[in-house]
């Protein structure tokens, strides 16, 4: 039965994770092209491919993130700790989600303007 709270815990947890990231991601690419366009204008092209470049960044290092935090969790042995261990990873997920964000604009807005001007 433990193992089958833990293969329940997997299952819950992959599933909230990647809705979040997904729809995180979806977002700051909707919206972050119209701020990478303000810092770069009349490149267009440009902006449209640094704006990817991010997405799949964020794509590949948080789904993977997610994918391997599987392997340390501990064997659970009761649903109130099944919950627990759920939104506390899921917490985990959403706080390194906001400082990446914030690690991105922090490095568009202070180096993209020295590229272009080079």
């Amino acid at each position: 039965m433990n193992a089958n709270l833990n293969i329940i815990g997997y299952f819950i947890y992959l599933i909230i994770t990647i809705f979040i990231i997904v729809r995180v991601g979806k977002s700051c690419y909707k919206n972050g092209n119209v701020f990478v366009s303000e810092l770069i204008p009349d490149h267009e092209d440009l902006c449209l491919r640094i704006n990817q470049i991010l997405l799949l960044g964020y794509y590949l290092l948080n789904i993977g993130y997610c994918a391997m935090t599987l392997i340390s969790w501990e064997t659970i042995i009761a649903t109130n700790q099944l919950i627990e261990v759920i939104a506390t990873k899921t917490a985990l997920i959403i706080f390194i989600i906001s400082g990446l964000h914030y690690v991105n604009i922090i490095i568009i807005t202070k180096y993209v303007q020295k590229l272009i001007n080079n």
